[in-house]
């Protein structure tokens, strides 16, 4: 005999769970898109295999094409359902593979910043094998298409696959432009209505939000703008959508900014030296 609180929390279960013919498979069908992306356009990194001819490419995006136009239906059940929003999934990811030359291309721009930018990274293969800030990135400019394509759901959970492997938490309507470099980048979290020009790069443990988490500004722009060439240090906050960082600025770690900075500024958090005396020096006892 079932008590009344376990019996009540298996009828949860059963009236909450997701069902298959409303939203499609849940967080590994993101994780499994994903996968067969990268395994077409990283052939040989994400892949073991690798293409002899253009045929062969063509070919494999076509079928990853109808494969996925049959899995993601449900998405577009569901904005008919839920949003009364029509959603054309053939339109969607024919533009989707038409668009493919640029985004990977930006893709590629993304590593060679990486490459470029930082002194450890040995080549550009190495990048695209192992850093999590061209991961993420890459997985953001697949994101963004599938968001400003009003499907729904499905551009988060792409995003999540990224945020899980990475910590870098880039939501998928954030627009970013190219050459763009997020080095470590654990912690990284940028928000939705946030623009990033050229050329930017990012450390770990930024943040690029909001000021108010008020509901009522969901359609507002509430995340900062970043122009052209900005650097911005490990642990700096940027908050407000009225706040512009100006172009070539460099941001110091764990800066605390909420208004706009002109082109070319310098922002950083001063700080102090002093030099104890002996008396302090030999009055010290820590224990641990």
């Amino acid at each position: 005999m079932l008590s009344n609180g376990l019996d009540e929390f298996y009828n949860s279960i059963l009236r909450k769970q997701s069902i298959p013919e409303t939203v499609v498979g849940g967080k590994q069908v993101a994780n499994r898109f994903l996968e067969e992306l990268f395994s077409i356009l990283f052939s040989g990194y994400h892949s073991e295999r690798n293409f002899t001819s253009k045929e062969q490419i063509i070919d494999q995006l076509e079928l990853f094409r109808i494969r996925w136009k049959n899995l993601l239906e449900p998405y577009a059940t569901y904005a008919e359902r839920e949003f009364g929003r029509s959603v054309v999934l053939d339109d969607i990811l024919h533009n989707f593979i038409s668009k493919l030359p640029s985004i990977y291309q930006w893709m590629w721009e993304d590593a060679e910043a990486a490459f470029l930018g930082d002194p450890a990274a040995e080549s550009i293969h190495e990048v695209i094998l192992a850093y999590s800030g061209f991961y993420a990135g890459a997985v953001h400019r697949v994101a963004n298409y599938f968001f400003k394509s009003s499907l729904p759901i499905f551009p988060k959970l792409l995003s999540g696959v990224a945020h899980e492997a990475t910590g870098i938490d880039i939501h998928p309507g954030a627009e970013i432009g190219r050459s763009f470099f997020m080095d470590h980048g654990t912690g990284i979290v940028i928000g939705e209505t946030t623009h990033i020009a050229d050329n930017v790069k990012i450390y770990q443990g930024v943040t690029l939000g909001a000021l108010s988490v008020n509901k009522s500004l969901a359609k507002q722009k509430r995340h900062p703008t970043i122009e052209e060439g900005v650097v911005i240090y490990a642990g700096a906050t940027i908050l407000g959508g009225d706040t512009i960082i100006g172009k070539k600025s460099v941001i110091g770690g764990n800066a605390w900014i909420t208004q706009s900075i002109p082109p070319y500024s310098i922002v950083y958090q001063k700080s102090e030296v002093r030099v104890r005396s002996s008396n302090e020096i030999q009055g010290l006892d820590f224990t641990i």
